[in-house]
């Protein structure tokens, strides 16, 4: 990892260059990256570091042991170059050729006039009026292809609409490619381009290229990220060895799963940058999918108090209020961030998440749907649209809704497991089990997977019981806080005869339920199992036990304790009569 300083030069610079060309999404994360290098408070007043208090603390806590040991090594079989510098940077500064022509562009395309933008820049040859020309040009085309989606848009917005700009600007950018006269961020919309028109290899190996030029732009690496589905496509890319690279495979292993790799990078960047929201909202991330609830809702409560009117990755801190069930949090995260900015995605999806808790699930679909209309592509959207259609029965629109999530993302592993339930609803166990399987294979250690598959072994259609046990043993061993797979073991070993299985089982469910102090039928029926069955291996003084705790009770299961014990008692005086 570069020094401090050398970093805070770098984004400094990027911030100027990025704006400069209309990356304002890029240039607003380096924005954040600066911010988020800690500053020496005796050279700077408190004013400089006034975005950065309470940021250590979650650092301290949630920073692993070995979390220096990432620093900078790359994962097995993806190779790297030298590593960047500042040389040469200044050429993205300035450059003479574009004088007053490109200023009147960049201000048509700060108005979003983008046609006019390209038509102001048609004749000029310098690199930065370029790229703003063919930029323009696609956005225009983005632009246009939009409103075309609105007119035509078929059922849940689906549209044949395409960018129409994509053709001619692949052929011009493929001819200054091939001649050597592109730039990194002409470099970036030919990778947009590429990557638009399905040419994902291609477009795979430009985007590298682009951010091994200049590596501070963040939009090519997330483009790049995009392109990565698979650890073969990650590791097959050739990258330079920059401290940009470590927050890309961050974000890379976080998509694939690999979330503690994910959570060592990001522990190591925070070594430089100790103040980054980013990196923290990006830690929230990869503990909401390892289910750690309680530390995700911490990270998030700093955040907001650091940042309070962030709305970025508060859809997230909305799941993790609706699981936990908080209405009154929920409730006021909504209405903190319809007062910031009712029209973002991110806010429509979280008051969408406040209607589904209250059970008002059409109110709630109304939210989801103005959420894709600010953005077709909003992926939590989709599948928790797909979650309230589910819970209103509609199981058609339920599937259409999963099905754009996973268009749009083919590893969001709860749009699978989705399709996985709402074809079970419709008594389909066949077509259920084969997008569990897609769900589980993306996500192996969520206990609820292996459960829904599990269920769906037990169908009568289905009825493959061994199936189902091996499920049931991959959720026991996944951590299942719904305390639903012991139980399902139990039983199931009792149904096929394997009584020492089923009683292993049987034991093993009481005593987590002892320790959770829960009650109820489950123990019941443990207790009841685990005396007949002491009962009939001999084991009398153990049968006694459990059938004392049966007397407790008051329903039925109290005489089936007295006519235990009462059995227990007889074949013991049976033991002591003379042969």
């Amino acid at each position: 990892m570069s020094s401090k300083e050398t970093c805070r030069t770098e984004l400094r610079a990027a911030v100027r260059h990025l704006s400069d060309r209309g990356l304002y999404t890029a240039s607003k994360w380096a924005a954040e990256q600066l911010m988020g290098i800690e500053q020496d408070p005796s050279k700077h007043t408190p004013s400089h570091t006034r975005f950065q208090r309470g940021s250590s603390s979650i650092r301290r806590r949630f920073r692993s042991t070995n979390a220096g040991d990432s620093s900078t090594t790359p994962s097995a079989g993806m190779s790297y170059v030298a590593t960047p510098t500042m040389m040469g940077m200044e050429e993205y500064d300035y450059d003479p050729i574009d004088g007053d022509i490109y200023l009147l562009a960049k201000s048509y395309f700060d108005c979003k006039e983008y046609r006019r933008a390209a038509h102001v820049l048609r004749d000029q040859t310098g690199k930065k009026a370029v790229f703003l020309c063919f930029y323009s040009l696609y956005l225009a085309g983005e632009k246009r292809k939009e409103e075309e989606m609105i007119e035509l848009e078929g059922p849940l917005g689906k549209s044949d609409a395409v960018n129409r700009e994509l053709v001619s600007l692949e052929k011009e950018l493929s001819t200054l490619h091939k001649n050597g006269t592109i730039d990194p961020f002409g470099l970036y919309v030919y990778g947009l381009v590429l990557k638009e028109k399905g040419s994902e290899n291609i477009a795979r190996s430009v985007l590298a290229e682009s951010v091994n030029n200049y590596p501070w732009n963040w939009s090519a690496w997330s483009e790049l990220q995009v392109l990565c589905t698979t650890s073969e496509a990650l590791n097959s890319l050739n990258l330079n060895n920059h401290w940009m690279k470590d927050f890309f495979l961050a974000s890379a292993y976080q998509e694939l799963r690999m979330l503690n790799e994910s959570l060592a990078k990001y522990e190591y960047l925070q070594g430089t940058f100790t103040c980054s929201n980013y990196i923290q909202a990006q830690i929230a991330k990869a503990q909401y999918n390892l289910r750690e609830f309680e530390q995700v809702e911490i990270i998030f409560e700093e955040l907001l108090r650091n940042d309070p009117y962030r709305i970025e990755d508060m859809d997230m801190y909305s799941n993790v209020l609706y699981a936990k069930e908080c209405f009154s949090a929920l409730s006021y995260l909504a209405h903190r961030v319809f007062l910031t900015d009712k029209y973002r995605p991110e806010s429509c999806c979280i008051i969408g998440n406040y209607y589904s808790l209250k059970g008002q699930h059409e109110k709630s679909v109304v939210y989801f749907r103005r959420a894709l209309k600010l953005n077709k592509n909003y992926l939590s959207a989709w599948t928790l649209m797909g979650h309230e259609y589910v819970e209103m029965k509609n199981t058609s629109a339920a599937i259409d809704a999963y099905r754009r999530a996973v268009d749009i993302n083919c590893c969001d592993f709860r749009a699978w497991y989705g399709l996985g339930q709402a074809y079970e609803m419709m008594g389909m166990p066949f077509y259920a089990l084969h997008y569990f399987k897609k769900s589980v294979f993306l996500q192996p250690n969520d206990s609820r997977l292996w459960i829904a598959m599990a269920q769906c072994y037990e169908t009568e259609q289905l009825h493959m019981l061994e199936e189902a046990i091996k499920c049931y043993k991959r959720a026991a061993n996944c951590n299942d806080r719904e305390a639903i797979a012991l139980h399902q073991l139990a039983k199931l070993h009792c149904e096929l005869g394997h009584t020492e299985e089923a009683a292993f089982y049987y034991k093993k469910d009481l005593e987590r339920m002892e320790a959770e102090e829960r009650e109820g039928p489950n123990m019941v029926e443990a207790l009841m199992f685990l005396a007949q069955h002491c009962k009939n291996q001999e084991k009398f003084d153990e049968a006694e036990l459990y059938c004392a705790r049966l007397l407790d009770y008051t329903g039925p299961e109290k005489e089936t304790a007295k006519n235990l014990l009462r059995g227990i008692r007889y074949s013991r005086d049976v033991e002591h009569f003379p042969p």
